[in-house]
Protein backbone atom coordinates (compact mmCIF):
# COMPACT_ATOMS: atom_id res chain seq x y z
CA UNK A 1 0.00 0.00 0.00
CA UNK A 2 2.76 2.45 0.90
CA UNK A 3 4.50 1.83 -2.49
CA UNK A 4 1.04 1.93 -4.27
CA UNK A 5 0.63 5.69 -2.54
CA UNK A 6 4.16 7.20 -3.83
CA UNK A 7 3.35 10.70 -5.76
CA UNK A 8 6.11 10.87 -7.48
CA UNK A 9 8.76 8.49 -8.93
CA UNK A 10 11.53 9.57 -7.66
CA UNK A 11 10.55 8.67 -3.90
CA UNK A 12 11.23 5.47 -2.14
CA UNK A 13 9.85 3.82 0.59
CA UNK A 14 12.54 3.75 3.58
CA UNK A 15 11.07 1.88 5.92
CA UNK A 16 7.40 -0.11 7.74
CA UNK A 17 6.76 -0.08 11.18
CA UNK A 18 3.70 -1.36 13.49
CA UNK A 19 3.43 -1.09 16.95
CA UNK A 20 1.67 -4.66 19.04
CA UNK A 21 -1.29 -2.37 20.28
CA UNK A 22 -4.30 -4.55 19.25
CA UNK A 23 -6.68 -1.64 20.36
CA UNK A 24 -5.16 1.23 18.16
CA UNK A 25 -1.98 0.49 16.35
CA UNK A 26 0.73 3.04 15.01
CA UNK A 27 1.67 2.61 11.91
CA UNK A 28 5.05 4.69 10.69
CA UNK A 29 6.14 4.88 6.97
CA UNK A 30 9.02 6.56 6.57
CA UNK A 31 10.00 7.86 2.51
CA UNK A 32 12.85 9.59 1.04
CA UNK A 33 13.60 10.90 -2.59
CA UNK A 34 16.46 11.78 -4.34
CA UNK A 35 16.22 14.95 -3.76
CA UNK A 36 14.57 14.45 -0.14
CA UNK A 37 10.80 14.73 0.54
CA UNK A 38 8.66 17.57 1.29
CA UNK A 39 5.76 17.80 4.01
CA UNK A 40 3.07 18.28 1.15
CA UNK A 41 4.48 14.74 -0.57
CA UNK A 42 4.28 13.16 2.90
CA UNK A 43 0.57 14.34 3.19
CA UNK A 44 -0.40 12.92 -0.25
CA UNK A 45 1.10 9.77 1.03
CA UNK A 46 -0.83 10.01 4.07
CA UNK A 47 -4.02 10.75 2.59
CA UNK A 48 -3.74 7.60 -0.36
CA UNK A 49 -2.55 5.16 2.50
CA UNK A 50 -5.42 6.20 4.87
CA UNK A 51 -7.95 5.53 1.85
CA UNK A 52 -6.21 2.16 0.93
CA UNK A 53 -6.68 1.03 4.60
CA UNK A 54 -10.31 2.10 4.41
CA UNK A 55 -11.11 0.60 1.15
CA UNK A 56 -9.26 -2.97 2.48
CA UNK A 57 -10.38 -3.07 6.05
CA UNK A 58 -13.59 -0.55 6.40
CA UNK A 59 -13.94 2.90 7.84
CA UNK A 60 -14.32 1.57 11.00
CA UNK A 61 -10.73 0.14 11.81
CA UNK A 62 -9.17 2.25 14.21
CA UNK A 63 -5.40 3.19 13.96
CA UNK A 64 -2.51 6.00 14.09
CA UNK A 65 -0.81 6.62 10.48
CA UNK A 66 2.66 8.97 10.65
CA UNK A 67 4.38 9.25 7.44
CA UNK A 68 7.92 11.03 7.83
CA UNK A 69 11.23 11.61 6.46
CA UNK A 70 13.97 9.44 8.36
CA UNK A 71 15.90 11.85 10.18
CA UNK A 72 19.74 12.45 10.30
CA UNK A 73 20.06 9.68 13.09
CA UNK A 74 18.04 6.99 11.37
CA UNK A 75 20.73 4.51 9.38
CA UNK A 76 20.61 4.76 5.91
CA UNK A 77 19.62 1.17 3.97
CA UNK A 78 18.74 2.04 0.67
CA UNK A 79 21.08 2.63 -2.67
CA UNK A 80 19.70 5.84 -2.94
CA UNK A 81 20.09 7.30 0.36
CA UNK A 82 23.53 6.71 -0.05
CA UNK A 83 23.79 8.30 -3.71
CA UNK A 84 22.38 11.33 -1.66
CA UNK A 85 25.14 11.40 1.19
CA UNK A 86 28.08 11.49 -1.26
CA UNK A 87 30.84 13.53 -0.09
CA UNK A 88 29.62 13.30 3.75
CA UNK A 89 31.40 11.26 6.40
CA UNK A 90 29.93 7.57 7.31
CA UNK A 91 30.18 5.21 10.12
CA UNK A 92 29.55 2.17 9.21
CA UNK A 93 29.59 -1.25 11.23
CA UNK A 94 30.44 -4.26 9.32
CA UNK A 95 29.17 -7.52 9.76
CA UNK A 96 32.03 -8.93 11.33
CA UNK A 97 31.40 -6.32 13.85
CA UNK A 98 34.04 -3.83 13.20
CA UNK A 99 33.58 -0.36 12.33
CA UNK A 100 34.86 2.14 9.83
CA UNK A 101 34.49 5.81 9.60
CA UNK A 102 35.27 7.62 6.46
CA UNK A 103 33.70 9.83 3.19
CA UNK A 104 31.87 8.29 1.11
CA UNK A 105 33.27 8.66 -2.22
CA UNK A 106 30.76 6.70 -4.62
CA UNK A 107 28.00 4.62 -5.07
CA UNK A 108 27.88 1.14 -7.28
CA UNK A 109 25.10 -1.26 -7.76
CA UNK A 110 27.03 -3.57 -5.27
CA UNK A 111 28.07 -1.62 -2.51
CA UNK A 112 30.10 1.37 -1.58
CA UNK A 113 33.52 3.12 -1.60
CA UNK A 114 34.46 4.72 1.37
CA UNK A 115 37.82 6.77 1.63
CA UNK A 116 38.11 5.42 5.30
CA UNK A 117 40.30 7.13 7.91
CA UNK A 118 42.72 5.09 9.96
CA UNK A 119 43.71 6.79 13.02
CA UNK A 120 47.18 5.75 14.49
CA UNK A 121 48.22 6.95 18.14
CA UNK A 122 50.77 10.20 17.74
CA UNK A 123 50.56 9.95 13.81
CA UNK A 124 48.58 12.21 11.60
CA UNK A 125 45.29 10.02 10.53
CA UNK A 126 45.98 8.38 6.94
CA UNK A 127 43.28 7.73 4.76
CA UNK A 128 42.79 4.66 2.75
CA UNK A 129 40.42 3.70 -0.44
CA UNK A 130 37.83 0.61 0.69
CA UNK A 131 35.04 -1.33 -1.09
CA UNK A 132 32.14 -1.97 1.39
CA UNK A 133 29.47 -4.52 -0.22
CA UNK A 134 26.52 -3.96 0.80
CA UNK A 135 25.64 -7.07 2.47
CA UNK A 136 28.54 -6.56 4.65
CA UNK A 137 26.64 -3.41 6.41
CA UNK A 138 24.83 -4.21 9.53
CA UNK A 139 24.27 0.12 10.21
CA UNK A 140 25.35 3.10 8.32
CA UNK A 141 24.76 6.70 9.69
CA UNK A 142 25.94 9.70 8.80
CA UNK A 143 28.28 11.48 11.18
CA UNK A 144 27.34 14.75 11.69
CA UNK A 145 29.93 17.69 12.58
CA UNK A 146 29.85 20.97 13.87
CA UNK A 147 33.30 22.18 12.86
Amino acid sequence: MAEDSLPDNDLFIVDISVSDSAVRPKITVLADGEQGITIAQCATISRRINKRIEEAFGEEISYVLEVSSPGVDFPLTQPQQFKRNVGRSLKVKMQDGTEKTGKLEEVTETGINLLEEIKQKGKKATYVPVQVPYGDIVKANVVISFK
